[in-house]
């Protein structure tokens, strides 16, 4: 059964107002699963007939399709349900020519994954508070991802870095070039196969006064395509990368840039398509749009004669969807500038360049591969150098990206070369690096876990329930309790943390969407067998003991205090709990730096309960001074607020003051 919460009463209360008076309502929500939803609970809500809009479902799964409950039959209205995937005014007059009715597949879908997602936390949060601490939660996609993170961790606490060399040969010839030793008698020299500095100087002594000449020369023209369009994981890892947004942020930005702005006299309109999808589908107004757009900005050399598609490989993508894309390709970043602020406008930029880099020409290179041939004392050795030179930039002109010209001189098969020094360098093997925002997400769209409106939540709830934080390179490191929390699920209930269960869950909610599978029973299949574990294992799973001895004795009842683990970190209680109850904070990382505010505590390193890192004073909660920004310790020379640190750059923490550097 659904009921109105008290707090959207009114707001309900007054559409119910508004839908009598009108003789038509229009359900103008996202075209996806949640969208769906709500027009449906809406068509509920107001009292409006929707029976007659369930589709016809195949008869294999007719008996157990949806329990939703039907509500009365048409009253004197009539309800359309319209989609669009842009809010302009085009768009919306299209979609009020074209309505269709409510798919009740995508509301069944919808209620089977809200189910199943309470099914997990609803049971096996609590099971967590009475195992390890209160507090704790667990999710079906959430605790997958905090997995992920802590096995990464482990696999770079039991990597053993391996010592390897390389020896680049310099040759100081018309055009000075490099080349790297590659094979030795013919046999290609792997990356661990010259693992001492002993092997790489006997190479470099037996070479001592060695000729070498050109072996091969082979030059060959090589192309780069363009990306595909944005979806909605390439975008949060293209905003993370380029500008260091977190998911979070770009789909704020982006849900704006899609509701649109105030553009002064040509009115109000959206600026993107619809942010959530995994299509990356264009629709062919938008091509052709954007092949005249090309052809009048750019000329005939960087317009493509067919225009370019994409098929999209993301599991369960929606095909009906669009990828990413500007609603009007005429709106260039630069003319549509002084409508955005700043955050805005760079990823506008991002996705507008992205869009037409597609359907511009590959990037065209010169690319030269030439090997040298060097006979030593005791062996014949063969060093191979690789030049490219860009010849001509196609779909670079829009969207730009690292490219470095390496030229090779002019080099002839048989021809003897001046080697200036040969020079071997260490090397050592390295660790899989940590997950970043960008990175997890991709790893989550690879293996099917989740869907685009899930990675954002999913990363901010991982770190609001300290499950991870984030280290200096923004990188995602466990927690102690994330990794408890991690662990006993993994040897208790090893479905909900595997990724290839958590997959195979997405593609069964995908085929109710489908009308392919029913939704009771699906669920029922999960439901039944969890249940029955679960019981089983609050009566045998001993409860986590994670209390550390400390010297602090107790002030209020002078028992012994013990360092536990809570939702939020680490803190000092008095072990004589439940009976005495006092508890303090652990005193953080000190900073060496007085506190400005009240004189007599330091500045020390805390985290809040969001998981953010800030600043505050020791003498908490006598003293409440607290910063973001890591302090330098220097006051500032104009205002005498404290100078903290703000990416690469100085500055005052007063927001009202401006300096910034002041020793450079």
């Amino acid at each position: 059964k659904y009921l109105v919460p008290k707090k959207a009463s009114a707001q309900v209360k007054k559409l119910k107002e508004l839908a009598k008076k009108a003789d038509e309502v229009i359900l103008a929500t996202d075209e996806d699963r949640e969208g769906e939803a709500i027009a449906w609970h809406l068509a509920q809500t107001l009292g409006l007939g929707i029976s007659n809009l369930q589709k016809p479902i195949s008869k294999q799964i007719q008996n157990s399709k949806s329990q939703i409950p039907k509500t009365k039959k048409y009253a004197a209205k009539h309800i359309q349900r319209i989609v669009f995937h842009e809010i302009t005014k085009k768009a919306i007059e299209d979609a009020l020519q074209h309505p269709r009715e409510i798919d009740i597949n995508l509301v069944d879908a919808q209620q089977a994954r809200r189910i199943l997602d309470r099914i997990v936390g609803y049971k096996l949060s609590p099971f967590l508070w009475k195992k390890i601490v209160r507090g704790l939660s667990a999710g079906r996609v959430q605790s997958v991802a905090v997995r992920l993170i802590v096995d990464r961790e482990r696999e770079i606490e039991k990597f053993k870095p391996q010592e390897y060399w390389t020896i680049a040969a310099y040759f100081n010839d018309s055009t000075p070039f490099a080349a790297l030793l590659s094979q030795q008698d013919g046999k290609p020299i792997e990356k661990l196969d010259i693992s001492s500095k002993k092997q790489a100087d006997d190479i470099v002594t037996d070479l001592e006064g060695a000729s070498y000449v050109v072996q091969s020369v082979e030059k060959k023209e090589t192309k780069r395509t363009p990306s595909p369009p944005f979806t909605t994981s390439t975008l949060q890892q293209a905003a993370s990368q380029r500008f260091g947004y977190s998911a979070r942020q770009t789909m704020r930005l982006a849900q704006q840039l899609y509701e649109g702005v105030d553009m002064g006299e040509s009115g109000h309109s959206g600026l993107i398509t619809y942010m959530r999808t995994d299509s990356l589908n264009l629709s062919a107004e938008a091509l052709a749009a954007a092949h005249d757009y090309i052809s009048s900005t750019f000329g005939s050399p960087y317009t493509l004669e067919h225009s370019r598609t994409f098929k999209t490989k993301s599991k369960g993508a929606q095909e009906a969807h669009e990828a990413i894309r500007p609603t009007d390709v005429n709106h260039a970043p630069a003319t549509i500038k002084q409508y955005l602020d700043k955050q805005q406008y760079k990823l506008y930029e991002l996705i507008w360049q992205r869009f037409v880099a597609t359907q511009m020409p590959e990037a065209v290179f010169d690319a030269t591969s030439a090997d040298m041939e060097s006979k030593g004392k005791h062996a014949v050795y063969t060093f191979h150098a690789t030049g490219s030179i860009l010849r001509f930039d196609g779909f670079l002109k829009v969207y730009p990206l690292k490219t470095t010209d390496i030229q090779l001189p002019e080099l002839t098969k048989g021809e003897t070369l001046n080697v200036d020094r040969l020079e071997p360098e260490q090397h050592f093997t390295e660790p899989p690096p940590r997950y970043s925002e960008a990175s997890l997400i991709k790893i989550l769209e690879k293996n099917g876990i989740g869907r685009p409106s899930t990675y954002a939540p999913t990363i901010g709830t991982i770190q609001e329930r300290n499950y991870v934080q984030k280290n200096e390179a923004k990188r995602f490191v466990p927690t102690e309790m994330g990794v408890m929390v991690t662990d006993m699920l993994v040897e208790h209930f090893p479905d909900i943390v595997d990724v290839t269960f958590t997959a195979d869950m997405e593609e069964k909610l995908d085929k109710i969407a489908e009308g392919e599978a029913a939704w009771v029973p699906t669920i029922r299949a999960f439901y039944e067998p969890f249940e029955k574990l679960l019981q089983i294992k609050y009566e045998t799973v001993e409860k986590q003991t994670t209390d550390e001895a400390t010297d602090e004795v107790c002030d209020k009842c002078g028992k012994p205090m013990v360092i536990k683990n809570g939702r939020f970190g680490k803190f000092l209680a008095c072990s004589g709990f439940p009976e005495c109850r006092n508890t303090k904070r652990l005193p953080g990382d000190t900073l060496g730096i007085k506190c400005p505010s009240c004189k007599n505590g330091d500045l020390i390193q805390r985290r809040s309960k969001r998981g953010k890192m800030f600043y505050g004073c020791s003498a908490y909660p006598n003293c409440n001074f607290a910063l973001w920004d890591r302090p330098t310790g220097d006051t500032c020379p104009k205002c005498g607020s404290m100078m903290v640190e703000k990416g690469k750059n100085i500055v005052c923490s007063n927001k009202e003051c401006t300096v910034k550097n002041p020793n450079d």
